[in-house]
């Protein structure tokens, strides 16, 4: 099935993160809206700073790492309340520069997260976000769902230790995800980064820019064949054309 972004919605948690703001970027250029999932409003500001403008973002407030925080916003989600309250709750870790995204017709169907380098529990906040999205999406059994993960590098190279270790927890996560998935409305795939992304006004230093890498965003829900696969991103060519094989 062709994937259209016929009004869709994009849920994005961690959405000033580097890879998050990639993810906004992508939805908003594909003319779908963004729910952006953030601590507060200042984070909500760094998000329209990076984004250059708030028009197509709903912002929800809510603890990413919190056992309830992004599963109150699904539910919000579910019961169409358009007014997203706050759904803050105590931290069970810090946060990790980490995003998810949730996406689909009218009601959201697909989702996508990411990790970098930050020293942080990553495989924890990848395990909740999925527990607490991946039910909507198969409830809402819309073809065109995906949940999508950035990993990185560096959990096979492990140059840099911690890193390596978040980085490296999160493959056998992935896989079992798109196993579990293969047969169901859900394309789940893993976007395997080789190297430093980061929002565009860093980048012009040094680094990729985030609003580049959403591209490689853009082309995974452009292409239905792209299902339980890792899709490796080794060097900017790959920012153009997907290059991507199944996990197993």
């Amino acid at each position: 099935m062709s994937l259209k972004a016929i009004m869709e919605t994009v849920l994005v948690v961690g959405a000033t993160g580097n890879i998050g703001v990639s993810a906004v970027t992508a939805a908003l250029r594909s003319k779908r809206n963004v729910l952006a999932i953030v601590r507060n409003k200042n984070s909500a500001d760094k998000l329209v700073k990076y984004t250059g403008s708030s028009k197509g973002i709903t912002f929800a407030e809510a603890d990413v790492l919190s056992d309830s925080g992004v599963k109150c916003v699904v539910d919000q989600v579910r019961a169409g309340n358009p007014g997203f309250p706050a759904c803050v709750f105590q931290r069970i870790s810090p946060p990790p520069n980490y995003a998810t995204t949730l996406t689909s017709p009218s009601k959201p169907t697909s989702v996508s997260s990411s990790n970098l380098e930050d020293p942080t529990p990553s495989d924890i906040s990848f395990a909740v976000a999925y527990r607490d999205t991946i039910g909507y999406l198969l409830e809402q059994k819309n073809p065109a769902s995906t949940w999508t993960i950035c990993t990185g590098s560096q959990g096979d190279l492990a140059t840099h230790p911690v890193p390596a270790m978040t980085q490296g927890a999160l493959f056998p996560l992935t896989t079992a995800a798109a196993r579990e998935n293969e047969s169901t409305n859900v394309r789940f795939n893993e976007i395997y980064l080789g190297y430093r992304v980061e929002v565009d006004e860093i980048a012009v230093q040094h680094g990729t820019k985030s609003s580049d890498f959403g591209n490689v965003y853009e082309l995974i829900l452009a292409n239905s064949e792209v299902r339980s696969s890792r899709v490796r991103v080794d060097n900017l060519d790959d920012l153009k054309k997907l290059k991507y094989q199944k996990k197993f």
